[in-house]
């Protein structure tokens, strides 16, 4: 395939992932990985077995996955800029076409692995540099590539960065892994559309304590997180609904009566794993915010 012509087929299929993973849900199985639909055709896009998947009719490698379990040292060097290691063996074979990828400044997928078969699609990326002594390449969001040296950014370019893998990275994330934990749907109502879903922050991400973590977030809907952050709508540290005194007193229709008033009292649902359980000091931090302006 020609550089150009696969330029524009690259931009195309992440211009159709983009608008997959805009129906509410930031991450893609395994099996929609294997059989994605790009028009009339379907791409696999993602490797039988292996950290990366470099397709014949493609000069370069179209995605890599990224696992934190994984057996090799990948790390972030700086917010958005990634080490990826070489493949065990020699410095070519499936390591020849992510270095096409650099050379012909082609995009690149990263696949960030949440759990096995599980998936948060990152693009594009930019293959950045390639080190043959330490066997490693420089991986790196491509909105970055303009910094002067995306690795090494200076104060205002990392503020910067920093923006830029919370948006792109962090919030994708946080997303796949609340979302999944509560089986996606409300905490409060146990609406079951991811698209009118949300991943709450107990601990806002602008926070110290606002890690992505999931006994972080808290699956909500959109009325009943703006309802938690605006300090409406409370949740105590034993997994109780309260909502704000005078909120109960008014009369506004039935959005208000059935999905506010209602609430108050109810357990929430929570996540069938412990580990994924909304953390109750979290929770008592919060709750104390509600109650101070309730």
């Amino acid at each position: 395939m020609d550089t150009e012509v696969e330029r524009l087929f690259r931009e195309s299929l992440m211009d159709a992932l983009a608008a997959r993973l805009s129906h509410g849900n930031s991450t893609l199985s395994r099996a929609d990985l294997t059989k994605f639909t790009l028009g009339d055709s379907t791409w696999r896009l993602i490797d039988e077995s292996k950290g990366i998947w470099n397709p014949k009719s493609l000069a370069a490698t179209l995605s890599i996955v990224s696992s934190p379990a994984g057996p090799y040292a990948d790390k972030e060097l700086a917010p958005g800029v990634w080490r990826y290691d070489y493949r065990a063996g020699s410095g070519a074979g499936d390591n020849t076409k992510l270095r096409r990828a650099r050379e012909l400044e082609l995009p690149v997928i990263l696949l960030r692995k949440l759990e096995p078969n599980v998936f948060v699609p990152v693009f594009p990326v930019s293959v950045i540099d390639d080190d043959p002594v330490e066997r490693f390449f420089t991986i790196a969001l491509s909105d970055l590539e303009l910094l002067r040296d995306p690795a090494h950014p200076t104060s205002t370019e990392r503020r910067y960065a920093e923006r830029v893998v919370r948006q792109r990275l962090h919030q994708p994330v946080f997303r796949g892994i609340v979302l999944r934990a509560y089986a996606q749907r409300c905490a409060v109502c146990d609406l079951k559309h991811p698209e009118l879903l949300d991943a709450a922050h107990i601990d806002g991400d602008s926070e110290a304590a606002g890690d992505a973590v999931v006994t972080n977030g808290l699956s909500l809907c959109k009325i009943h997180h703006c309802a938690y952050d605006a300090n409406l709508m409370g949740i105590t540290p034993d997994y109780g609904v309260r909502i704000n005194k005078a909120l109960l007193l008014e009369v506004d229709g039935p959005m208000l009566r059935h999905g506010l008033q209602e609430m108050h009292g109810h357990p929430i649902g929570i996540p069938k794993r412990v580990q994924d359980r909304p953390d109750r000091d979290r929770l008592a931090r919060r709750f104390a915010q509600f109650s101070a302006s309730s």
